[in-house]
Formats: C-alpha cells, sequence, structure tokens
C-alpha cells in the first residue's frame, strides 16, 4: 500500500516502481530471479517512498502461499460479459453443459424502500450444451470476510429456515457497532445472509478446503468450526438438460450512521418494525416481479444513454449506475429529512462530501430530484442548526459512518458554497419550482454573497481536485462562484424575487465579463490568471449551457472545447497542462459544453477505451491516468453519477 512514488528491491533487484500513483493491497508477483535470490537467514528488502503532495503512506512485505490446493480441477471457460445498470450477465461453458449467471440489484430510484432493500439476487441457469442429460449441482460458498473489517477478527456463523428459505449467516463474534470509521475500512456489525429455497438445498460451515474437499468427495460435512468458517450452499438440480433457480444476499447493518450524536437505522427499517428476514421474504416474493422489471428499466435506459451520446456512453452510464448509488447510505433524519450520504471510497473517508455530491448528483436529478436533495440536507442542517457557524457551506458532516461534524482538515468555501447553490437551482430546473431553495434561502443568501465577495478571482484554497494541492487565481473554480452567484439569481426569479433576481444575474454577467479579459490565453482560457501558457477543463461551465443562464459569451465554451481536442492522449483529456492524469466525471461534464454529439463522442471515446483496456483490478476508478491504462487512484466512487450529464442536459434542454 503505498501513497506517490514507490520503487522496492529485493536482494538487490527491482521488483516495484509505480511512478506517480497511490494503491492499496496491492500483491505483486515476484520474478523467478528475485525467487532464486531468496535463501535461508537474511534477505534484503529495500523500499524508497516520494510523496509530491501532503501526508505519505508506505506499507509492505512478503507473502508466501502456504498451498495451492484445488479442489474442483477443471475450471469453468467463460465466454461472455455484459455489464447492465442493474444487472451483469456472465455466462461460462462447464464442460459439457453451460452455466448462465445473473447478478441483480434492483436499485428503484422512484421507490426508495425497493431501493434500500439490502437483498440482491444471483441468478442461474444451467442448459446441456451436447443434447444429453446430465447430473447438475451448484456449489456456492460466502466467507466471512464479508461481514468483517480485517481477515483476523473472531466471526461466528450459524443456519436457519424460515418459511420456505434456507439461510446462512455470519457476522463478527463482538459486534461492536458504530465504533470504527475510516476510509478503507468495513463494517464488522450486522450478519452477512446467504439463503435459498430449502428445496433441493444443503448446507454446511466450516473451514473452506474442507468443505470442497468433502463436496467433490460427493459429500457435504459440517467440520468443526473455527474463526474463518466459511458458508456452503449446494443446489441439486438432478438429471437435467435444463434447469434455473436463483439465491439471495444480504446484509443486516442494524445501525448505519451516527448523525449529530444519534445512531439511525439503514431507510428499510427506519421505523423499527422490519427485520432481515422480511426483507428477504419480500424480495423472494418479487423475484419475477423484479427480474422483469430491471430488464426493462436497463433496455430503457441503455436505448435513451446511446440516443444521447452513443453507444460507448451508454456502456459507460451502465458501468456507473449500480456504483453511483452504492457508495451513498440513505437514512431519515431525526427531524424527519431524508439524507443520502455518501461515502469518499478509497479518497479519505469523508461522510457527507459536498465536491462528491455535486459531480454525482446528475443521476440523481436525473431520475429523483428528492435523493438530490438528500445529499444536500444534511448540509443545510449543519449551518442552520448553529452547528457550523462559517458564512461559507462544510466540506463534510464527517469521517463515514460517523457524522457528527465536519473532519476535514482544511474548507473549500468558493467549492462548496458554489456547489449548493448551483445544486439547488439545478433541483429548481428539474421539478419547475424553487420550493426546495425557498426553504433554505436565508442561507443560500449567505453563501451566494460570500461567492459575490471572493469568487471571482480566488485566493489559495483548495477545489474538489484537492489532490492537485492548494493553488490562488483557479480559472475554474472562478467559474463556479459565477454559476452559483447566476443560480442565486434563476431561483430569485423563479420565486417571484424581480430586483433581487435582476441584480445578481447583472453581477454574474460582470464577473464573467472579468474573468474573459483575465483568462484570455489567446486559442484557450487559463488554468489561472496569473499564468500565460497553462489550461486546464472548465466543467464548471456546463451548467451555464444547462440552465440556459447566458452568462458567459457562447464562444468560451466553443472555444475551449476546440483547445482540447488537441490536448486529448490515449485514454483521455487530461485535467490540466500539470499532470497527464484526469477525472473522467469532469470529462464527461466538459464533453456535454460540446454542441453536437459528434463532438461529445470524441471525448467519450478515449475513456471507453481505458475502461475496456485498463489493467486496475479495482471497482471502476474516476482518477485515471491518460497515457497509460491504469488508475492514479480513487475507486468504487459515487461521483461516477456525473457521467448521467449528457442524458440530464436532454431533460433540461428541449
Amino acid at each position: 500500500s503505498h501513497d506517490d512514488d514507490v520503487i522496492i528491491y529485493i536482494n538487490g533487484i527491482k521488483v516495484v516502481d509505480t511512478g506517480n500513483a497511490c494503491k492499496k493491497h496491492v500483491q505483486v508477483k515476484l520474478s523467478e530471479e528475485v525467487v532464486a535470490s531468496l535463501k535461508q537467514g537474511e534477505n534484503l528488502i529495500a523500499a524508497y517512498c516520494h510523496n509530491r503532495g501532503a501526508n505519505g503512506l508506505l506499507d509492505f512485505g512478503l507473502l508466501v502461499e502456504l498451498d495451492n490446493n484445488r479442489y474442483f480441477n477443471q475450471t469453468a471457460q467463460q465466454t461472455s460479459a455484459d455489464v447492465q445498470p442493474m444487472q451483469t450477465y456472465y455466462n461460462f461453458t462447464c464442460g459439457p453443459v453451460d452455466l448462465n449467471l445473473t447478478f441483480t440489484a434492483p436499485l428503484f430510484m422512484d421507490n426508495l424502500d425497493l431501493m434500500a432493500r439490502p437483498v440482491n439476487y444471483i441468478s442461474y441457469e444451467v442448459i446441456s450444451n451436447d443434447g444429453q442429460a446430465h447430473q447438475v449441482e451448484l456449489y456456492f460458498e460466502a466467507a466471512p470476510q464479508w461481514a468483517l473489517d480485517l481477515p483476523h477478527q473472531e466471526s461466528v456463523a450459524d443456519s436457519f429456515t424460515d418459511g420456505d428459505l434456507l439461510f446462512l449467516r455470519t457476522g463478527s463474534r463482538n459486534q461492536d457497532i458504530l465504533k470504527k470509521k475510516g476510509d478503507d475500512v468495513r463494517i464488522d456489525w450486522g450478519h452477512f445472509y446467504l439463503a435459498a429455497e430449502k428445496e433441493n438445498s444443503t448446507y454446511a460451515i466450516g473451514d473452506g478446503k474442507k468443505l470442497r474437499q468433502s463436496f467433490t468427495e460427493n459429500k457435504l460435512e459440517a467440520p468443526t468450526t473455527n474463526g474463518y468458517d466459511k458458508l456452503a450452499l449446494v443446489r441439486s438440480l438432478g438429471e437435467t438438460k435444463k434447469a434455473n433457480g436463483h439465491l439471495l444476499i444480504g446484509y443486516d447493518d442494524i445501525y448505519s450512521i451516527q448523525y449529530f450524536g444519534e445512531n439511525l437505522r439503514p431507510y428499510w427499517n427506519r421505523t423499527g418494525s422490519e427485520t432481515i428476514v422480511s426483507q428477504f421474504q419480500k424480495a423472494e416474493q418479487e423475484y419475477k416481479t423484479q427480474m422483469k422489471n430491471c430488464a426493462a428499466f436497463d433496455k430503457k435506459l441503455m436505448a435513451e444513454a446511446e440516443a444521447a451520446g452513443g453507444r460507448k456512453y451508454a456502456e459507460l452510464c451502465a458501468l456507473a449506475y449500480r456504483q453511483a448509488l452504492a457508495a451513498h447510505k440513505l437514512v431519515q433524519a431525526p427531524n424527519g429529512d431524508l439524507v443520502f450520504l455518501s461515502k469518499e471510497n478509497f479518497s479519505n473517508g469523508s461522510i457527507g462530501t459536498v465536491d462528491l455530491t455535486y459531480p454525482g448528483a446528475p443521476l440523481l436529478l436525473l431520475y429523483n430530484p428528492e435523493l438530490v436533495k438528500a445529499t444536500m440536507n444534511h448540509i443545510f442542517y449543519y449551518s442552520e442548526s448553529g452547528k457550523w457557524t462559517k458564512p461559507f457551506a462544510a466540506h463534510d458532516v464527517g469521517t463515514y459512518p460517523l457524522a457528527n461534524g465536519q473532519t476535514y482538515g482544511g474548507d473549500m468555501p468558493i467549492e462548496e458554497s458554489g456547489n449548493m447553490v448551483v445544486l439547488a437551482a439545478a433541483i429548481a430546473a428539474v421539478e419547475g419550482n424553487a420550493d426546495y431553495a425557498q426553504k433554505h434561502w436565508e442561507t443560500l443568501t449567505t453563501w451566494t454573497d460570500y461567492l459575490v465577495e471572493y469568487g471571482l478571482d480566488p485566493e489559495n484554497q483548495l477545489c474538489t481536485d484537492d489532490f492537485a494541492g492548494h493553488f490562488a487565481h483557479n480559472a475554474n473554480l472562478s467559474i463556479k462562484a459565477i454559476m452559483g452567484i447566476a443560480s442565486y439569481g434563476y431561483m430569485a426569479d423563479m420565486l417571484g424575487k424581480k430586483d433581487i433576481a435582476e441584480k445578481y444575474t447583472k453581477k454574474a454577467k460582470e464577473m464573467a465579463a472579468e474573468w474573459v479579459k483575465m483568462a484570455d490565453d489567446g486559442d484557450h482560457y487559463r488554468l489561472t490568471f496569473d499564468k500565460p501558457g497553462t489550461w486546464s477543463q472548465k466543467y464548471n461551465l456546463v451548467w451555464d449551457k444547462l440552465l440556459k443562464l447566458q452568462i458567459f459569451p457562447e464562444k468560451v465554451a466553443e472555444t475551449e472545447i476546440a483547445y482540447y481536442l488537441t490536448k486529448q492522449n490515449k485514454y483521455g483529456l487530461p485535467l490540466d497542462n500539470r499532470e497527464t492524469y484526469t477525472k473522467t466525471d469532469w470529462i464527461m461534464w466538459t464533453a456535454t459544453m460540446a454542441q453536437d454529439k459528434a463532438t461529445f463522442e470524441k471525448f467519450i471515446e478515449p475513456v471507453y477505451l481505458f475502461m475496456d483496456e485498463t489493467t486496475t483490478r479495482v471497482p471502476m476508478s474516476d482518477w485515471v491516468f491518460t497515457d497509460e491504462p491504469n488508475q492514479r487512484g480513487f475507486q468504487a466512487r459515487s461521483v461516477v453519477g456525473g457521467y448521467y450529464i449528457k442524458m440530464l442536459e436532454g431533460k433540461l434542454i428541449k
């Protein structure tokens, strides 16, 4: 695990040279030369770590596999994989039969009880490929790591039945509810469940190797249990040419979030009247309906995404859908507010971060603006309750899963204030009214006035791209401030506050005119006002188009888009001139500034190529290199909801 540049030698032989990268839990197989150099007694590992920015991290060592026993001597051949928004389809050839697996998460944003239900489906279909009937059994195995933070924690496992379902359950022995917080930290309270119909199902709990061995010897036994129990479930399909069925998996987190000192249940059990078993039973009863609904939703979304931005854009949207939603937790606050809290996965662990809410919002704006409000409610509450007293919006409300107040080390005054005001206007545009803004008008006014005073030429402060460090005179951050002021004017007009609307809209236009002069660098506009010969993506400008604000001259976006096309690398447009890395969510925003679909697709093509060719095997990263198929950092984050901004454009511009 490391942050930034790392070089490692073993016995004088180089084994790692990362370049400017950040990774966790990487395993590198040693070459034959290195293995041959290892000897009894002392060996030497030498490591170098250089951090280019803030805090550093280096953790390394040797890992030795104790054995490589194989209990399944034949390996299934994967023939295809198809990722859709709510479902992923895998196809395998297993000797004389084909196995089709479908993983389904019915994340319907127009049904929050269903979206929050902590149960998903694994469907299977077995088909003979030689015309003969075959004896078929399916073996499913799950580890306690589903419900542990660290693998050495003690776990317990058991089984029970309810109605027609057989349940296998595992969790930590200690059950320390909401006692941990952080980034690379896993929940270790509540339990993981694997369930299937009782009929034709057998199970065992114990040591994984022994379970596999007993299964391959045509008997499934439960050896003496220990702290590393595996759950094994076998479905016997008999002598068949074709069969199908499904399993259910889920997690009961008991309490999800600590919200300003109060532990909150998950949304699906917000009243305390539900149990994980009742949720499984509902999922089981609705299986056929939800499978049909998910397939129909996927088909519709993909068609709409392809119409908006091309087939490759649609494929990227499919990759983003479940990830964007799963990186949040839905709860109901004590005051009745719906709260949809993001987690900064593999970036710093903050909860409810405003500059994750902003890039991820397009997906929610498209399908349910109530969820956008739910990503903002905690920030409004933080200010309006008096717990946050600064004249700009907070960055976060804590470190996941403890939302007790900002824990981030520095403020982002213009960034977060601009984000909140722009998103309030985006909600108004989608809903056709500014009622939500009216509810928080005093707070929005305070933040907007801050943008008026400090936004044109920002001082030395962070923006959402904080991994690049502090810097002053940020032209793109200035655009955010101007868009925030214009958005406030837009909402004031909607609310009938004509004088206020005129005042702030005029101010935004004046600032935009100044911006054009300050940022002009000939055939493009600068990264910072004080540095000619620099450039950056001006993704914040997209709201001028989407909200039809008409604050900046059209030539600004046209000039930038033409210039960006000359700066693209194989895997995308860099974030700015300083590094070859990029943020894929911002590319989508930048591309949406283009005037036609063909130009939009020119920006999407390299991002698609990266996702297709990347050698980094992690949940989709949004911070990647543009000149090599490798992740720079970050993964599994909610910001990829920003991919849907092109589809949102179609909803807002008619």
